[in-house]
């Protein structure tokens, strides 16, 4: 088992248990202990994930030269189907914000603005942009569709999400 994958298993028993040391009022509730990341994908509500996500993921906490990395190897394992949905989700809140989907594929240099056509390197180009320019549209698409999360594997990302997990945990009472 790879470094950061023993990692990010770690961080999932975090998010499943707590940060107990930190957090002593925490009750563990079997039903909030996950399994892996896909269970606490799917049993956590988008709401759940707006509010973990709200002030951990942005530009501020994490340098380009490492997030950009790490989204390009992470949108290249997701399926493609789950690939179509992300970028489909980026383009409605950027054209929310005013933001064409033609204009943005000129702009990025993306292949095309069809999201069932668009490459793992557009769609990189496309959560790269909002990322940096619109970090709430960001951390509303990883609330929708969070099996990106599942491949980022830098330690500092990582790190990041699970002190969010852990404050989002303290912060519920069971």
């Amino acid at each position: 088992m790879s470094n950061s994958d023993k990692y990010r298993r770690e961080i999932m028993k975090d998010l499943a248990q707590g940060d107990v040391e930190s957090l002593d009022d925490v009750q563990n509730d079997p039903s909030r202990e996950y399994q892996n990341f896909d269970d606490f994908a799917q049993r956590t509500t988008t709401d759940e994930r707006r509010q973990l996500f709200s002030h951990s993921l942005n530009s501020d906490r994490i340098p380009t030269n490492q997030m950009e990395p790490e989204l390009q190897k992470a949108i290249s394992q997701i399926k493609p189907n789950e690939r179509d949905d992300v970028a489909r989700a980026f383009f409605k809140h950027l054209k929310e914000r005013g933001l064409d989907d033609r204009n943005l594929e000129r702009q990025l240099g993306l292949s095309t603005h069809t999201p069932g056509k668009m490459t793992a390197d557009d769609v990189s180009k496309l959560a790269s942009f909002a990322y940096h320019n619109h970090p709430d549209i960001f951390r509303e698409v990883l609330a929708e569709q969070p099996g990106i999360l599942k491949f980022l594997s830098n330690p500092i990302v990582g790190a990041i999400i699970g002190l969010a997990a852990a404050k989002w945990f303290g912060n519920r009472k069971h």
